[in-house]
């Protein structure tokens, strides 16, 4: 008997919108250390008192994404430009209980969840006489509880606000998208009821493609950063670290990245890499900020590919599972739109062999067509006809 075909894998489409300018933002209680840990992270100043609502519009940064084979491309190249890869934060304002009903400017700090693709939830674990916690105590699992409430129950109050113009629609003239929608809406308020987040569901592509249009909050990614007293971090040890992370595991899994923003702010303040890396090593502590941008970076879906020379070496962000015309059309809108192949090589290929003639004499230079997936790392260049007429809207 001839063997049985594989069957086919298909991959559903992605959770959250698209797009490569993927935001991921910094949320958690008043005084937890989110504005400490957006300059660290960011290198910038802006104000982190000790009062709730210092932040009220979010700031934003871009921050370089670090990536040793970008470093190695350009050794090699020795090129007269580099640019990196980087990853937009926001550091977003303090939610309190009940923001979601408006308590502590509430509704709009939620939109500005809204408006971000990922959440790096700052979790308060040190103890502080100087820096006041809103709720009186420190309580991490409390903290978790209220933020994640708070989330579930805008998530709900926007199912609430559109069923009833769905059911208008279903009412007058019954398309079959709209009942779609509506069976999706309310899987969701179902789960939100239950404390439940959209992300942990499992749902079928054509329902995802419904939630991609609502932007629910509780369906975007989220890193939980838990600050951490420097003498704690340093020894690696809390009492909470146990508890915070099965709380984690309870409520859907997720990347838990224990720190200490005062730690880090002492090797923030250091002026050099050689300076930074020994205090590290004295104290038998990593610094975790490289880690923090890196897991953003991953929980978005984002990678990306290269482009090099001697006059450029550049990284191009796209979101995983980008075929080649449209990752093409990261660097200009023509190259999509007249897409002839792409070129690729393997960034490991290129470093062992040395140079791209080399990779070429070893068979291994590859031209790749329109269903391409480009994956992370590759080294690319595209060939595209500037005279191709650009397709009808």
């Amino acid at each position: 008997m001839p063997p049985k075909k594989k069957a086919e894998v298909v991959e559903k489409p992605l959770l959250g919108r698209p797009g490569n300018t993927l935001k991921i933002g910094i949320v958690g209680l008043p005084n937890v250390g989110k504005s400490t840990t957006f300059n660290i992270l960011c290198n910038m100043s802006v104000p982190a008192e000790n009062f709730p609502f210092c932040t009220i519009e979010p700031n934003e940064a871009r921050v370089n994404v670090p990536d040793p084979r970008f470093d190695k491309l350009c050794e090699m190249w020795n090129p007269k430009s580099k640019v990196s890869a980087t990853l937009q934060v926001w550091d977003i304002a303090g939610l309190v209980r009940g923001a979601a009903d408006g308590e502590g400017l509430g509704n709009s700090f939620l939109s500005h969840i809204s408006s971000v693709d990922g959440i790096f939830h700052v979790v308060r674990a040190f103890e502080d006489e100087d820096i006041i916690h809103n709720e009186g105590d420190v309580d991490p699992i409390r903290d978790l509880d209220i933020i994640h409430d708070e989330l579930c129950i805008k998530d709900m109050q926007h199912c609430e606000k559109a069923l009833p113009e769905i059911e208008k629609l279903i009412k007058r003239s019954n398309p079959k998208e709209v009942i779609e929608e509506r069976e999706v809406l309310l899987k969701v308020l179902e789960l939100v009821k239950e404390n439940k987040s959209v992300k942990d569901s499992d749902w079928t592509p054509r329902e995802i493609d419904y939630l991609n249009q609502h932007y629910f909050l509780t369906a975007k990614p989220v890193i939980y950063l838990v600050n951490l007293p420097e003498k704690k971090y340093i020894a690696k040890k809390s009492k909470w670290l146990q508890p915070i992370m099965e709380w984690i595991e309870a409520h859907g899994g997720g990347a838990m990245i224990p720190y200490s923003a005062a730690y880090e702010g002492k090797v923030h303040e250091l002026e050099t890499k050689e300076e930074r890396k020994e205090f590290c090593k004295s104290n038998g502590a990593p610094t975790k900020i490289n880690t923090m941008i890196k897991t953003g970076y991953s929980a978005l879906n984002l990678i990306h590919f290269f482009t090099g020379g001697e006059d450029e070496v550049k990284c191009w962000t796209i979101r995983r599972k980008t075929k080649a015309p449209q990752a093409a059309g990261t660097i200009h809108t023509d190259f999509e739109r007249g897409f002839i192949c792409a070129e690729v090589m393997k960034y490991d290929d290129f470093v062992t062999l040395g140079s791209e003639a080399a990779v070429k004499a070893d068979g291994k230079y590859r031209q790749q067509g329109k269903e391409y997936i480009v994956e992370d790392g590759d080294i690319c260049f595209f060939k595209f006809n500037v005279t191709a007429k650009a397709g009808r809207k």
